[in-house]
């Protein structure tokens, strides 16, 4: 939990402070896959990295690991055991358009607008037994805003949640 309030603390106070150097987001989410994989197959999961091989910006490699990292593990410990995940991303004039859906559980329609919260957390007990600190997914939006982004949260068709997010080239 400290580390997750310092990187937190580090967007808000000290923005100016972090390096930003080109970043290659494509095998460092490949890498990120390699690290989950023993996770995803404990849990029956499936994850399709549908990524460009060539997406390079210039960012945090810190926080952009986090972005991902975060989010992969999320779906992991709530998505429910023989969920697929698929990361994908297009790219427009001056940013990445990312999606990174799973076909999951998904969250009740009301949690939407403040998963992005600190310390929000939707299953309380559920999130205390698994070691979660609720700053997730705030740092993943923090970062994202860092790096000139957007993102949003929604329900999938296919009864899951999916993230879409721009990080500026």
């Amino acid at each position: 939990m400290l580390q997750d309030i310092s990187t937190l603390n580090r967007m808000d106070y000290a923005a100016y402070q972090l390096t930003m150097e080109r970043t290659n987001v494509s095998e460092m989410v490949s890498d990120i896959v390699q690290e989950t994989a023993i996770p995803l197959e404990k849990r029956h999961m499936t994850l399709n990295n549908c990524l460009p091989q060539d997406i390079v910006i210039e960012g945090n490699p810190s926080l952009i690991y986090s972005i991902f990292r975060n989010l992969i593990d999320n779906a992991i410990n709530y998505a429910g055991e023989g969920t697929t995940i698929d990361i994908s991303a297009e790219q427009t004039a001056d940013s990445w358009a990312f999606c990174f859906s799973d076909n999951g559980v998904g969250i009740a329609t009301e949690h939407l607008p403040r998963i992005f919260e600190r310390f929000y957390r939707i299953d309380k007990s559920r999130s205390r037994s698994m070691g979660g600190t609720g700053l997730g997914l705030a740092i993943v939006k923090n970062a994202v805003l860092l790096h000139g982004g957007t993102i949003t949260a929604r329900l999938t068709e296919k009864g899951g949640l999916a993230f879409d997010f721009t990080l500026k080239k």
